[in-house]
């Protein structure tokens, strides 16, 4: 009885869960229907985000927030990923086993901050050091990549050094007895042994800088613009969905579903490609 209600349950959950997927797809689907009809596809390369007042229309596009989003990821994951590298190498070949468990907890903790509170550290201390260094006025596409970055370092790390630690020790020591070094030894066993992890993290960290919005809303600008130099302010989807969803009505409403939609489907196929990537290495 215990078995078959346990079963039934998680069919229940799975099915659910499901559901609730599609769902949000249909839903953002349904609501962008308006602006898909108006704009087609022309709706990602159209550089305007104007209302029209007096009929409630107006030109909307997705290009500059859309080019916003995949270049402050770019910078966060160009940052981020040989930085996490090595934090996992760190913590799984080379600290003490003293300070292993406090620099992870540390790691860990990091991930635990929330958003926001990394968006008014970057924007009242950092953004003033960008500044300084690069120029411009400190809030930008920089700023935001840089934070972004730090953001998604803890999960990247964390899930790299648990797919390291998994690397066989009989490997590990079967190397050194050849007369392996310790960089040989990471470069030619664990990397190669715990590269289906190390490929996952960084898709899982993408997707999660994709759809970061508080701490970008802080630093990025927020400016319907196309970035001349990496210091100048733009905007990205989730940042211009935040600040103009409560407001926007009829046309830009739906062009705001069609931009989440947009998000969604790159979101989706990133953690599919994933997915199917551990898939076929399991098999």
């Amino acid at each position: 009885m215990g078995g078959r209600l346990f079963k039934d349950f998680s069919l229940v959950a799975a099915t659910l869960s499901l559901f609730l997927l599609v769902g949000i797809f249909a839903i953002l689907f349904s609501y962008a229907q308006t602006s898909m009809h108006e704009f087609g596809f022309d709706f990602l390369v159209i550089d305007q985000w104007e209302a029209d007042e007096d009929d409630e229309g107006g030109v909307f596009g997705g290009f500059i927030p859309i080019i916003g989003t995949l270049l402050s990821t770019l910078i966060a994951m160009v940052i981020a990923t040989p930085l996490a590298m090595g934090i996992a190498i760190f913590l799984t070949e080379i600290a003490h086993d003293k300070i292993i468990k406090p620099f992870s907890i540390a790691i860990e903790l990091l991930a635990a901050i929330p958003s926001i509170i990394y968006g008014m550290w970057g924007l009242f201390y950092f953004a003033p050091i960008v500044q300084s260094v690069f120029g411009g006025n400190g809030v930008g596409l920089l700023t935001a990549g840089i934070v972004l970055a730090i953001m998604i370092i803890p999960f990247m790390a964390a899930i790299t050094r648990d797919s390291m630690n998994t690397a066989p020790d009989v490997l590990k020591e079967s190397a050194y007895a050849m007369g392996a070094t310790k960089f040989e030894v990471i470069k030619d066993v664990v990397m190669p042994y715990s590269k289906g992890g190390i490929i996952g993290s960084v898709i899982l960290a993408l997707g999660r800088a994709l759809g970061e919005t508080m701490a970008v809303a802080f630093l990025i600008g927020s400016v319907m613009s196309i970035p001349d130099k990496i210091t100048d302010p733009t905007t990205s989807i989730p940042v211009l969905l935040a600040n103009n969803f409560a407001e926007a009505q009829d046309l830009e409403l739906s062009s705001m579903y069609y931009l989440a939609l947009i998000l969604f489907i790159v979101s989706f196929a990133l953690i599919t490609v994933a997915k199917l990537y551990f898939i076929g290495k399991k098999k």
